[in-house]
């Protein structure tokens, strides 16, 4: 089974029980509905990234759903959490790009999706064999990964949220959901 489709969705959600905040959470993405199953992180050749509406359209109620998950909580008032999936696309859709998750404690929204596009460019870099230093900053290695033709697209979706101030479970999820045509 390869998938054909994939979408990208987030939330957060707010409950005295872990469970139930992650249950909320799912809602809050769209996705409660489903038999969620974690993979690991590859993009499928040939697969086509499409809305979140478009592809809640596509899931059914107790669906088997592939998908990779950054997932964070917590319960510290005022605890900044962030859940972030990266993206990185070859140019030739034909083959594989890479998908990372990255969960973090004290990081803002745009920090978390940062680092997680990095990790999935920098994993598809290395498959490709682009030459790059690891030391040097995201942006100037984005520069090199574009202008090496190889890897055509980056993106990330991040979901941060405070820990409720009255202690109660904060979980945040963003995820990228697998579907099979």
């Amino acid at each position: 089974m390869v998938p054909g489709k994939i979408f990208l969705t987030k939330g957060v959600g707010v409950h005295k029980d872990k469970l139930a905040s992650f249950e909320l959470a799912l809602r809050n993405a769209g996705i409660e509905k489903c038999n969620l199953v974690y993979v690991s992180s590859i993009f499928p050749p040939n697969c086509k990234m499409i809305t979140k509406e478009e592809g809640l359209k596509l899931l059914k109620p107790g669906q088997i759903t592939f998908c990779v998950m950054a997932r964070m909580e917590t319960n510290e008032p005022n605890r900044l959490i962030s859940s972030a999936i990266g993206i990185a696309l070859p140019k030739d859709n034909a083959n594989y790009g890479y998908l990372s998750e990255h969960h973090a404690y004290g990081e803002k929204a745009d920090k978390a999706g940062e680092y997680a596009e990095d990790l999935a460019a920098t994993m598809l870099a290395t498959t490709l064999g682009v030459e790059f230093n690891p030391d040097i900053a995201w942006d100037e290695r984005e520069q090199i990964y574009k202008a090496s033709g190889q890897i055509i697209k980056t993106h990330n979706i991040c979901q941060s949220a405070e820990g409720n101030k009255d202690g109660m479970w904060t979980t945040t999820i963003a995820t990228a959901v697998l579907i099979k045509d």
